[in-house]
């Protein structure tokens, strides 16, 4: 089934949930093509290849709402599936904000091409995948005799979907991408320290050499070995680029209208207020050409749009989905994130460190977690000292916490290497005279 068949499906069973009774229908069809294959030894430990094709409705009967799949195309079988989904919203109880966006909120411009496709998915063999996999483990584990565990790894998928809504949407889109690493434990005494490195594209043919994924997964392992706490203190804390999601994502669930309605959020009321450094500024762009979370349309069919959320520190924008938008008599504007970008500083990472006199350069966040109703959070960290303008020892079992509303004003600086392998494409984050505790 292509997907002018799929759109054709979708049409028709919208038209038989309206005739059976409901008010209003949103269906969507989705085929998906997933692949991964996982490598030890040069031994292949894992092949595993999925497919899906389903059938989603939203049915939506005098304002009561309920939610159906099935994986049976058949237009036989579905006629009783979608007969049963209409009668039983009926029992359902009434809400007032259950309904389908508004059309004005509707993508007008559906053509414009993101990049999100590689036309030659289906080209690439089995044996491509297998041989990139075994590279990688291969370059890995060549890079220490104090490797003990290597594997290399490759996955990939595509997929493909339309969207039809009884109030005038009929979209449809593909898309695909490519994956691969590697993972490395080595020995260090009586402790296994581990490290990862993976890259993607949405093309096969850009995507990041075997030699820098295994060389980089080795590296990030064989860099803590050694690892020790060090004393409590105040420190500069500077965040790898690939690592700043676990605290950025501490703005994301306050800023949704969910929290805002429900009030859980420590950002309610703060839209136009400092929230933030100056230096900070957080820009949602749905239109990144191959970015990994761009799109032209939410799950929800409101059209996309470039947001700045955060601009020099302040709260610009919030994330309104349609039914808590409508709750709160807002106007919806899309409750997720798509690519999250940055305005950038001018050093990179090397540079910031060389200005550091005592510091801690974090690489991962062990655990621990962060209130959205309150701000308050705490987190394990794992990292390296640095000292003097110079990464001097790995350091583990530290932690941080505090209050966002605080903890965010601390931030002094930005790098200029945003991390390029995810929809959040953050860069270094330096925070001036942070609490760490350690022994």
């Amino acid at each position: 089934m292509n997907n002018k068949e799929r759109q054709e499906l979708a049409m028709w069973a919208v038209e038989f949930a309206k005739k059976s009774g409901a008010s209003e229908v949103a269906a969507s069809i989705n085929n998906s093509r997933s692949v991964e294959i996982e490598v030890r030894e040069q031994k292949i430990e894992k092949i595993k290849e999925s497919t899906t094709n389903g059938l989603n409705l939203n049915i939506y009967r005098d304002h009561k709402y309920s939610g159906h799949s099935t994986n049976n195309l058949n237009k036989k079988d579905l006629e009783k599936f979608i007969k049963e989904a209409v009668e039983a919203t009926k029992y359902l109880t009434a809400d007032e904000f259950r309904e389908l966006p508004d059309p004005s909120l509707y993508p007008t411009d559906l053509k414009k091409d993101l990049k999100l496709e590689d036309k030659s998915y289906a080209s690439v063999a089995p044996e491509q995948r297998v041989k990139i996999a075994k590279e990688i483990e291969q370059v890995a584990r060549s890079k220490s005799d104090k490797i003990i565990s290597a594997t290399g790894g490759f996955s990939d998928d595509y997929s493909e979907s339309v969207l039809v809504h009884s109030n005038g949407l009929v979209a449809e889109r593909a898309s695909t991408s490519f994956w691969a690493g590697g993972e490395v434990t080595v020995r260090d005494g009586d402790a296994r320290p581990e490290g990862w490195h993976w890259g993607g594209s949405r093309f096969f043919n850009t995507m990041p050499s075997p030699e820098e994924l295994g060389s980089k997964a080795a590296e990030n392992a064989i860099r803590k070995m050694g690892q020790t706490k060090i004393a409590s203190g105040k420190y500069d804390m500077l965040v790898e680029n690939r690592t700043a999601g676990r605290l950025l994502y501490m703005f994301v669930r306050p800023m949704s209208a969910r929290s805002l309605q429900q009030k859980s959020s420590y950002l309610d009321g703060m839209q136009g207020k400092e929230i933030a450094s100056p230096v900070l500024t957080v820009i949602d762009d749905p239109f990144i050409e191959g970015g990994f979370a761009s799109r032209l349309y939410d799950g929800q069919g409101i059209a996309s749009k470039k947001r700045v959320m955060i601009e020099k520190g302040v709260l610009k924008e919030y994330y309104i989905d349609n039914y808590y938008g409508k709750k709160l008599g807002m106007t919806p504007n899309g409750g997720s994130t798509s690519n999250i970008r940055f305005d950038l500083g001018t050093r990179g990472f090397n540079e910031i460190v060389r200005d550091v006199k005592s510091g801690i350069f974090v690489t991962s966040f062990n655990g621990g977690n962060s209130n959205s109703t309150t701000g308050d959070f705490s987190f394990g960290v794992s990292g390296f000292l640095v000292e003097g303008g110079k990464i001097v020892k790995p350091v583990n079992e530290m932690n941080i916490s505090g209050n966002a509303k605080e903890f965010w004003k601390k931030l002094s600086e930005l790098g200029n290497d945003p991390y390029k392998y995810s929809s959040l494409l953050s860069p270094t984050l330096v925070f001036k005279d942070i609490d760490f505790s350690g022994l």
